[in-house]
């Protein structure tokens, strides 16, 4: 294989893959980077993460038998405080896809201001194929061989796709276990999106999804699009899928398609949010939802609908389907959902697409809520975080629209200009050790 056309990566021993969902992660990074002039040091501290760490550990399962798991940790980026990002759990869980999504977790906190690194981590496991108590173990397992590794001032794990509350209880509740008695009031802090009974915040549930709103609420207006009259499509829907739908629907737009792993439903007239969540909630997917029509892949992508909004999976947006998508604004509600030669496609097609650096980052900014009332002893009403939200996620909006200005760029360069800048000023104040 070639050397990589990026200088950094060369030096560093990258071959070029550009199918490599890091590589395209960092690609966007470094052309931020030249854009802004940062110096070549700092370019080559975000090429590479700071600890990469793979555990393999032994699970008991029901029948008695064992199994052995692999877990990963990737600890991008910690200039601006303790690093932090989700856990996930899904068969196709690796490095290179950990090491990629916790750039990502280090542009999203960056760009929202808030004093963390990224992060993220993973074991390669189907959760659908375990019981809760063999989920239970895994999870404790899990937390267990990353020992240290974890921690309220360190790095502070939350959920992801194949992890919920349920299992962050069950993380904190280890680590709390495994502290010194002097330091178990914090334990709890270890990491967020816990239920509310154990330290969890009001408000983390539908984050990413409020967070999303709250962009659109800053963006739509310059496109010439109103909240109220829009039509939008969504693939995927669990949580953010799910919340994103519900809260447009509450705002007064239409949706018109959704699309999952079972296969894809439309309604011209509308479908309503709510009870598609609770069909989904009942019955796994959105097949069989009764006041929808299923559709086929092709017919889903070809819905003519104002925002379209892909909140599943990475990747999913690749040149093909964006050939089909009929929409004027994508929003990217999933992390990384569009490669990049499908944002060409879709930008030379006159589409506007808001990048999930921003659109994204309700979840880790509600997060960082929950971390800070639990090391001050607080809980904040369900209106105090959505005011903090929507405060953070105005701001972010701003500064991608005043950077896309400067800069002459697409939003998704802007907001990786923007993030990459206050990184710049702050290693630029800090100097690096020794």
């Amino acid at each position: 294989m070639a050397d990589h056309p990026d200088s950094v990566l060369s030096e560093l021993g990258f071959r070029y893959d550009p199918s490599d969902l890091y590589q395209q992660v960092i690609g966007e990074v470094l052309a931020a980077s030249r854009l802004l002039d940062t110096p070549r040091h700092l370019r080559l501290l975000m090429a590479q993460p700071k600890n990469e760490l793979i555990v393999h550990f032994p699970v008991r399962l029901d029948d008695g038998s064992y199994r052995l798991y692999k877990g990963y940790r990737v600890q991008h980026n910690n200039i601006l405080g303790p690093y932090k990002g989700g856990t996930r759990f899904h068969p196709a869980v690796s490095l290179e896809h950990v090491k990629a999504l916790a750039v990502l977790m280090t542009m999203k906190c960056s760009l929202v201001r808030l004093p963390l690194g990224g992060a993220k981590g993973g074991v390669q496991v189907s959760p659908k194929e375990l019981s809760v108590n063999e989920m239970m173990r895994l999870t404790r397992r899990f937390t267990a061989a990353l020992g240290g590794n974890i921690g309220p001032d360190h790095d502070i794990p939350a959920p992801d796709v194949g992890t919920n509350a349920q299992i962050m209880a069950w993380m904190a509740d280890t680590y709390i276990n495994f502290e010194p008695s002097r330091f178990r009031w914090l334990g709890q802090a270890v990491v967020t999106g816990k239920p509310i009974e154990f330290g969890g915040s009001h408000g983390r549930d539908k984050a990413t999804g409020q967070g999303l709103v709250f962009v659109l609420d800053e963006l739509l207006p310059e496109l010439h699009l109103a909240m109220d009259q829009v039509s939008f499509s969504v693939i995927g829907y669990g949580n953010v899928g799910s919340w994103t739908a519900r809260l447009l629907g509450q705002r007064g737009a239409r949706l018109k398609a959704v699309m999952d792993h079972s296969g894809a439903i439309r309604a011209d007239s509308g479908i309503d949010p709510d009870r598609l969540a609770t069909h989904v909630r009942n019955r796994g997917s959105v097949a069989g939802y009764d006041e929808a029509d299923g559709i086929s892949e092709k017919d889903f992508y070809q819905t003519q609908v104002d925002l379209f909004i892909p909140a599943a999976m990475e990747q999913m947006i690749d040149l093909n389907k964006a050939k089909m998508i009929d929409c004027k604004v994508l929003v990217e509600g999933a992390n990384a959902p569009t490669t990049p030669p499908g944002e060409r496609m879709l930008i030379d097609r006159g589409v506007d697409v808001l990048p999930a650096v921003l659109c994204n980052s309700g979840g880790v900014t509600v997060s960082y809520f929950e971390w800070k009332q639990n090391r001050q002893a607080e809980t904040w009403s369900a209106d105090r975080v959505d005011d903090g939200l929507r405060t953070a996620m105005s701001a972010a909006a701003h500064r991608v629209k005043s950077s896309a200005r400067r800069h002459q760029c697409s939003l998704r360069r802007a907001a990786y200009c923007a993030a990459i800048d206050n990184i710049d000023r702050v290693y630029r104040t800090r100097g690096i050790f020794p």
